[in-house]
């Protein structure tokens, strides 16, 4: 009997690059494989000269929807059946994304939502660390919301202080995944818990760079490894009952 053949996951990354990568690294350690042929297949396209996605929906900037269009064209040609991209803020451009795409483009907080669902059924509502432009935009809200979840946001100096963390000159986009900027992110997490949030959602793809499950005394929902799980089941291939640590 031939081996079963699995589809091929586009990674549509540089937003930001060490995201992308984490993403990658989440595909491989929650792929159930006793060899190298169990994994599925991957292609990724790390496209950094994406415009700013926060920028482009708070202050009208450059638009990033050409850039992702071209992205998962070139994720086609090169031979992926679907595209999922690790960059929660970019789903706020998924609705004209997917309708000029050749293939489908995973959702991660739609996937993120089901899988709260599943596993914390107990958990209605949550705290949202992210981006300003995720925040605004209201893409965690509308997915979660949906799916019977409350959403809490940050303080408006909780959410400068998120920011900071992500985007500043010694943040986590800046390869700084230690001191100040992961400090800052515990501070948030933690008032978000003390205003009723039984579970946090790392609402940015940076966020789990410098937050993991063992620091906070809830669930940390992180739509990446959601998102890798999701995307392991659409291949074909199979998930572990109980996925590895991702950092």
């Amino acid at each position: 009997m031939s081996p079963k053949k699995l589809k091929t996951i586009g990674i549509l990354g540089g937003m930001g690059p060490e995201a992308t990568a984490y993403f990658f690294g989440l595909l491989v350690k929650n792929t159930q494989a006793a060899r190298d042929q169990n994994h599925v297949p991957v292609i990724v396209y790390n496209l950094p000269a994406v415009p700013d996605r926060t920028a482009a929906i708070l202050r009208g900037g450059p638009s990033p929807l050409p850039h992702l269009v071209r992205g998962v064209k070139v994720l086609h040609k090169a031979g992926a059946d679907f595209a999922v991209i690790p960059c929660v803020t970019a789903h706020y451009f998924h609705p004209a994304l997917s309708a000029r795409s050749p293939i489908p483009v995973v959702h991660l907080l739609e996937e993120t939502a089901a899988d709260v669902r599943k596993r914390h059924p107990r958990v209605r509502t949550v705290g949202l660390i992210a981006s300003a432009g995720t925040v605004v935009s209201r893409i965690v809200h509308d997915a979660f919301e949906a799916a019977g979840i409350e959403v809490l946001v940050p303080t408006a100096l909780d959410q400068k202080k998120v920011m900071d963390a992500i985007y500043g000159k010694k943040g986590v986009k800046a390869g700084i995944t230690c001191g100040p900027p992961r400090r800052a992110i515990l501070d948030v997490a933690a008032a978000l818990i003390r205003a009723g949030a039984q579970g946090i959602v790392a609402g940015c793809t940076e966020v789990p760079l410098v937050l993991g499950e063992d620091d906070l005394p809830v669930p940390l929902i992180e739509p990446m490894r959601a998102g890798a799980r999701a995307c392991i089941t659409k291949a074909g291939g199979r998930t572990r009952s109980a996925p590895r640590p991702g950092r």
